[in-house]
């Protein structure tokens, strides 16, 4: 929403603007209850004493003495995923997306009769977060460790695995770990504004102290909890995060330090640097560029327009990327749906989709219009009908007719990788379950789960959509919060919550899936297509320097250079290589793309360059820069 004070303005307006535009967002789906069961979900991630107004019945108290033997109270908070371990990263993301999509569709939710229960679902987890900050400088970021307890199938009310407690101080840092958790309670800092001042004063106290923290005593949290380092590293740094604290606390306080901050660390943290189509729980680049683009939009940026405008750019970077009209488009599967990677590829879908709707709304409302797109324009009614077809994808329809939302439709998984869900609920059978009982009894069997896990959103199909559901099949079959939280807004705005809206259907052209260019079979139009794609400060020329003919086939070797343009040092930088079909050098593959091998990896200073190759048949591939620093 546009302020806390603004909310029913901003959605009184938005539902007037459906009105005008006539938009059917409505299908044969039902949001509302999609969303109910996205909610209820979250109960069944709970950990600690839970309340007597428990809905999820099948669900008992646990990790009832959580940070005890570190001296400090823990109880409370979310399990991530299908494990009992509480990962401090990913549960504050979830917080913040949580919190933003109540910020964003509060309307819609209230008509939903959905509005406390969301609330009180972000509530769980700041209320952890306050007991996890006991100190300005000390932040712990995980309760047990994924090694011990991935040894175990137990349920959380039995748990025999570590419950040892990791924390952040100034002599361990952890700054994105700090930062995400200072967006999530900024972030929810606004909900409880009106009904619980207090509360909502409290959040943004330890936020602010976190942020600072964060700030002063830079480094990665994985190195200083490596525990956590297989299950949620942190691959893209910590500027991402920092940048994302800053935005948050601007919105929630419109303190212009913290706006101050966005403007003249954009350069030196990324926030201009990287076009990234990816956003999640690691790289928040995204989710900064979206908001800084509506502080501009809402002409609150003063004299910072020209920063936030680089931010905007990639902002939009990303809404054409996924809406396929981009220089770089995200691939989909044959029935439509995004796709970035096997392992949980949902969790990109749903947030991608948060994104591109409040995107949509913040356009539309700022009288803004179309998208401006390399493959062409794009309308906010374009971008808010693909996000319906990947809403409507995961609530099953797609080529296997799967729900891949757990207890919505009729068909969706019965086999979710979820340790509580699996096992016999303690309330029906309180018989002690050990560790290797778990996989010897329930683990391996064939059987649907005894207990439905309602609303969790599976990791879901591979890039043919097929999916197999299958309890030992994590890649696919494990939900997780941060697949959920993103959703619950776009949920709520697809619920049509604007006094029952039925829109016209008719009125929308269909849209039509745009993939990415053929390569062009000319250099220089393959030049200046990555060159568009690329950031102003770095060039990007390809040349070949050999060809030759083997098996009636022509080769070449292609050799590519990237040029620092600016008057500054770049680091951190990242390459996209797509329609690659030969041997690659020179670079190495990471996260995010591509990097150059590590002793080209510290800097590159104003004028210098850095070169790799690659052959194959044919055309050139397609090059450019997906993020980099400026220092």
């Amino acid at each position: 929403m546009a302020r806390n004070g603004d909310a029913h303005v901003f959605a009184a307006f938005l539902c007037l603007l459906s009105l005008a535009a006539t938009v059917k967002l409505a299908s044969g789906h039902d949001y509302g209850m999609a969303l109910r069961k996205s909610i209820l979900y979250f109960e069944a991630q709970r950990s600690g004493m839970l309340p007597a107004d428990q809905k999820v019945t099948w669900r008992a108290s646990s990790g009832l003495f959580d940070g005890k033997a570190n001296g400090v109270d823990l109880v409370g908070g979310y399990y991530d995923a299908g494990d009992n371990v509480k990962f401090g990263l990913p549960m504050a993301f979830t917080v913040t997306m949580m919190s933003w999509s109540i910020l964003e569709y509060v309307e819609q939710m209230a008509a939903a009769g959905e509005l406390q229960n969301a609330m009180d679902a972000v509530k769980w987890g700041t209320d952890y977060f306050i007991k996890a900050h006991p100190e300005p400088d000390v932040l712990y970021g995980e309760v047990g460790d994924g090694d011990t307890d991935h040894s175990c199938w137990q349920r959380p009310e039995d748990m025999t695995t570590s419950r040892q407690a990791f924390r952040v101080d100034p002599q361990n840092p952890g700054s994105d770990l700090a930062g995400e958790t200072a967006a999530a309670m900024a972030a929810a800092s606004m909900i409880f504004r009106t009904t619980y001042p207090g509360y909502a004063n409290l959040l943004l106290e330890h936020s602010k102290q976190l942020f600072e923290f964060a700030d002063k005593y830079r480094g990665k949290y994985d190195a200083s909890i490596p525990v956590a380092r297989n299950y949620y590293g942190s691959f893209s740094g910590y500027g991402d995060e920092l940048l994302w604290a800053a935005a948050w606390l601007f919105e929630a306080t419109e303190e212009r330090s913290y706006l101050e901050y966005l403007a003249s660390n954009g350069d030196a943290l990324g926030g201009t640097g990287w076009s990234i189509n990816q956003f999640g729980w690691d790289v928040k680049y995204p989710g900064v560029q979206v908001l800084a683009a509506k502080f501009l939009l809402q002409e609150r940026a003063g004299e910072h327009a020209d920063a936030l405008q680089r931010y905007t750019q990639n902002a939009e970077f990303f809404v054409c990327s996924c809406v396929g009209k981009g220089a770089v488009n995200v691939p989909r599967t044959p029935g439509g749906v995004m796709y970035h990677q096997r392992w949980n590829n949902l969790q990109f879908v749903t947030s991608a989709s948060f994104l591109l709707t409040v995107y949509a709304d913040y356009t539309t409302v700022a009288g803004r219009g179309a998208v401006r797109c390399p493959a062409g324009a794009v309308q906010p009614y374009e971008i808010l009908t693909f996000v319906k077809s990947q809403v409507n994808y995961i609530l099953g329809d797609n080529p296997r007719g799967t729900s891949y939302m757990v207890g919505y439709g009729l068909s969706y998984p019965r086999q979710v990788h979820h340790r509580g869900a699996s096992i016999v609920s303690v309330k029906r059978d309180p018989s002690f379950v050990s560790c290797q009982e778990g996989y010897s009894s329930w683990y391996g069997s064939q059987a649907s789960n005894p207990n439905v896990l309602e609303g969790a959103i599976v990791g879901g199909p591979d890039e043919y959509d097929d999916f197999a559901d299958e309890r030992n099949n994590y890649e696919q079959t494990e939900a997780a919060t941060y697949n959920s939280a993103p959703l619950l807004g776009v949920l709520a705005r697809l619920a049509g919550a604007c006094g029952g809206l039925e829109e016209d259907s008719q009125s929308l052209p269909e849209v039509r899936e745009v993939s990415p260019s053929p390569a062009n079979h000319t250099l220089r139009r393959a030049y200046h297509r990555q060159r568009h794609a690329s950031s102003e400060h770095l060039e990007i020329a390809q040349n070949v320097t050999r060809t030759w003919a083997t098996r009636r086939r022509t080769y070449y070797r292609y050799s590519v250079t990237v040029t620092n343009r600016s008057r500054k040092t770049v680091r951190g930088l990242h390459l996209g290589i797509s329609e690659l079909s030969g041997r690659l050098w020179g670079l190495e593959k990471a996260r995010y793309g591509y990097v150059p091998q590590k002793w080209l990896q510290a800097a590159l200073r104003p004028g210098r360059s850095v070169r790799f190759g690659y052959m194959q048949p044919g055309p050139p591939a397609n090059v450019w820069v997906t993020g980099y620093k400026l220092f």
